[in-house]
């Protein structure tokens, strides 16, 4: 007989195990399929393996600029195996992390490639071939993503990386060239310059980052560039060819010139593939969207009672924060039509979620960018604050960057936020908080910021919009 649930989650990603656990908080008899690794991507090959490698990049970034705080560093140098077995030992701790929280929740745990057969049955077939069935009266897809590849150039993980390869080096590139200019792409960039690798950064839209302001992506240019990187915009790429030694690869600029150049790896990094194969769809004729994700409401329901789905399978912006949220509102849905009537949950506020990417300098942002804010016929009032007029940036020896606040001229409503500098990824967070309680100018500007901290720019920005910034 099957083994029956209230709710299945089809994957373990940081979409999937915390929507698990939502559920089995809530007193639902809930199970999870995973046919990897418990924590999914993010956990296991995304966001926190990469951050431990950025974080080896900035210490070894510190060390080789120790003269500028009157300190000496002779011979340094960075040892790649050392700093990836650091890195994958930091996923497999969190790997351990998430297991302990399934056995904690109560949260069973089926090891296998699952597939829906009908509405509320899965069929999982483990590793060794095993096939059985478990039914549940809701099942949450939560399958993640993959890396896009290049169609004529398929990653090989010698000289094709996707981020995947990039994390675990046999090798530091000599001479390395990034396609794509995103998170991904930008991260990966700025990690190998600092390890000493020859970047070169293609993007064939007009500017790097393109989903951030303008202005971000016209500081950051400036400042990989002053690092040695060498960045190509509005400029598309050929691979030619992939050799046992080399990439040969073509750039195309938009006004149509071409260049040719010899690379020792590639990183592709333009965007992402939903993992929705093989996994019943379309028996269960689960309606796609015009991107080919999966297509659910604000609470994450398909078009098919009971089947739910989150995360980088459905619509963007596809980040591991997004999918946690997605996946807590989808088990407190459940919840709810199982007759839970002291849960109540909120649907998704797409405007509100922030983007984080860890270069040197980082990036943080939340809501509509100037231009996007200008486009939707606000009228604006607009604060920028430098991090050279702080004084805890001038201690921390990081005086480059910038805050940036975007208000509805005639409400005081916090449309946006734009930060590029030290440490913006932990502040981004305030003016989130802010937005979600529909904060306006007043409350920000009446908040008192300790000193001396990075924060005070955040309070500076407001100031600023308003023309009342004190240290500019």
């Amino acid at each position: 007989m099957a083994d029956s649930y209230d709710v299945i989650v089809l994957g373990s990603g940081p979409g999937g195990y915390v929507a698990a656990i939502r559920a089995s908080q809530l007193g639902l008899k809930t199970a999870i399929v995973e046919r990897e690794l418990l924590g999914g991507i993010c956990l296991n090959w995304g966001c926190i393996p990469t951050k431990a490698l950025l974080r080896s990049a900035e210490v070894l970034h510190q060390m080789k600029h120790a003269k500028a705080y009157g300190l000496s560093a002779d011979n340094v140098a960075a040892d790649i195996e050392a700093v990836v077995a650091r890195s994958r030992g930091v996923a497999k701790q969190l790997n351990q992390g998430v297991t302990f929280l399934m056995k904690k929740n109560k949260v069973t745990v089926h090891m296998g490639q699952g597939k829906l057969t009908a509405p509320g049955k899965l069929e999982v077939t483990s590793a060794d071939g095993k096939v059985e069935e478990i039914t549940a009266k809701h099942i949450i897809i939560a399958t993640g993503a993959r890396a896009r590849e290049l169609p004529k150039a398929k990653s090989d993980g010698k000289r094709v990386w996707t981020y995947r390869h990039a994390m675990t080096p046999s090798e530091l590139p000599s001479k390395l060239l990034v396609i794509g200019s995103g998170a991904i792409g930008i991260e990966f960039a700025s990690f190998y310059n600092d390890m000493g690798s020859d970047v070169t950064v293609v993007e064939m839209l007009d500017r790097i980052v393109p989903v951030e302001d303008a202005e971000v992506s016209a500081f950051l240019e400036k400042a990989l560039k002053k690092q040695g990187l060498t960045i190509h915009s509005s400029t598309s790429v050929t691979i030619d060819e992939v050799g046992e030694g080399s990439v040969k690869a073509t750039l195309k600029s938009k006004d149509g010139k071409e260049t040719t150049g010899e690379y020792s790896h590639v990183i592709v990094a333009i965007g992402i593939v939903p993992n929705l194969e093989n996994i019943g769809l379309e028996e269960l004729k689960i309606e796609p969207d015009k991107r080919f994700h999966i297509k659910a409401d604000p609470y994450g329901r398909t078009n098919v009672p009971g089947v739910w789905a989150i995360g980088d399978c459905v619509d963007g912006p596809w980040l591991a924060h997004k999918a946690s949220h997605e996946g807590v509102t989808a088990a407190e849905a459940i919840a709810q039509e199982l007759g839970n009537t002291e849960v109540h949950p909120h649907p998704l506020d797409r405007g509100n979620i922030p983007g984080c990417t860890y270069c040197h300098p980082q990036i943080a942002s939340v809501g509509l960018t100037e231009a996007k804010a200008k486009e939707a016929g606000y009228e604006l009032k607009v604060g920028n604050f430098p991090f050279i007029g702080n004084g805890k940036a001038i201690a921390l020896g990081e005086p480059e960057g910038f805050i940036k606040t975007v208000f509805d001229a005639k409400t005081g409503e916090l449309l946006g936020a734009h930060m590029i500098g030290a440490e913006v990824t932990e502040l981004i967070q305030g003016y989130i908080v802010g937005k979600t309680l529909e904060t306006t100018e007043a409350e920000l500007i009446q908040s008192v910021f300790p000193h001396p901290t990075l924060s005070e720019m955040m309070h500076e920005s407001v100031l600023a919009a308003y023309g009342r910034a004190i240290h500019i």
